[in-house]
């Protein structure tokens, strides 16, 4: 069985070898040969060592979180049903708070709080979904999809300043979260 090394910079550099031979162009009117310095080669070796001290970097390197972005997530492995429940009428409401700041027309925090609270009502609702019985997971799935294509075109329509489609979106979403919250 083969014995594994550890790979550390080191261990990369004694294994790598960069070698350069310069390059002969030969037709039979025109001979040449590039003038190449010694310098050619060290840049090679930076240039090699650098990548692999990049990728050695990035590889034990924390992600970086994405800021203000849609989060994609859908159910909380630890979230309950209870804690689900408990906590979609609180994240509802904090989602029908945007309608201050679409009249006071603040755009960008506008756009802001409907990402962050879209996710966790997002989370919530799915979780719920997850535990209903099948008959009744169809017509959920339904306002579920309705609700976030509205919280959608209203993000979009706020980075637009469009008013009239913020406000349009805003109303079906509303009709959609208390459909919702009448269902479940």
């Amino acid at each position: 069985m083969a014995k594994l090394i550890p790979i550390s910079l080191s261990n990369l550099t004694n294994r790598i070898h960069f070698s350069y031979s310069p390059l002969t162009i030969s037709f039979p009117s025109f001979n040449t040969t590039p003038n190449c310095s010694n310098n050619a080669t060290n840049i090679s070796r930076r240039l090699g060592l650098g990548f692999i001290a990049l990728m050695a970097s990035s590889v034990t390197a924390i992600p970086a979180e994405v800021a203000n972005a849609l989060d994609l997530k859908l159910i909380a492995p630890e979230q309950s049903l209870d804690e689900a429940e408990s906590g979609i009428r609180r994240h509802a409401e904090a989602l029908l708070q945007v309608r201050s700041l679409i009249e006071s027309e603040a755009w960008k925090e506008a756009q802001k709080r409907l990402r962050s609270t879209s996710a966790l009502l997002k989370q919530d609702l799915y979780t719920i979904i997850e535990y209903k019985p099948p008959a009744e997971r169809p017509a959920l799935r339904k306002l579920y999809s309705l609700l976030f294509n509205n919280v959608t075109r209203m993000d979009y329509a706020a980075r637009d300043k469009d008013v009239g489609g913020v406000w349009e979106s805003y109303k079906k979403m509303e009709m959609a979260i208390s459909d919702i919250l009448s269902r479940i």
